[in-house]
């Protein structure tokens, strides 16, 4: 299979990376009635793990509550 590269930043990887602890305690079928979309997803949300290994800080929370911020649209 032909692999696709996605690039992120990491405010982008920081927040998509702690994305899936939110779904996996609620009904997974409200988020995604596909669960073929389960296998992508998580292998997207888990490279960041990888990846950075500032996600381990312990200061992580501020870290992602930050970088929540900045990705936010101004309305």
């Amino acid at each position: 299979m032909e692999q696709v590269t996605i690039r992120l930043t990491s405010d982008q990887a920081l927040v998509l990376s702690h994305w899936p602890e939110t779904p996996q305690m609620t009904d997974l079928s409200r988020v995604a009635d596909d669960p073929a979309l389960w296998a992508p997803i998580h292998r997207i949300t888990r490279t960041p793990d990888k990846a950075l290994p500032e996600l381990f800080a312990p200061d992580d929370e501020q870290r992602l509550q930050t970088a929540r911020r900045r990705l936010r649209p101004e309305y």
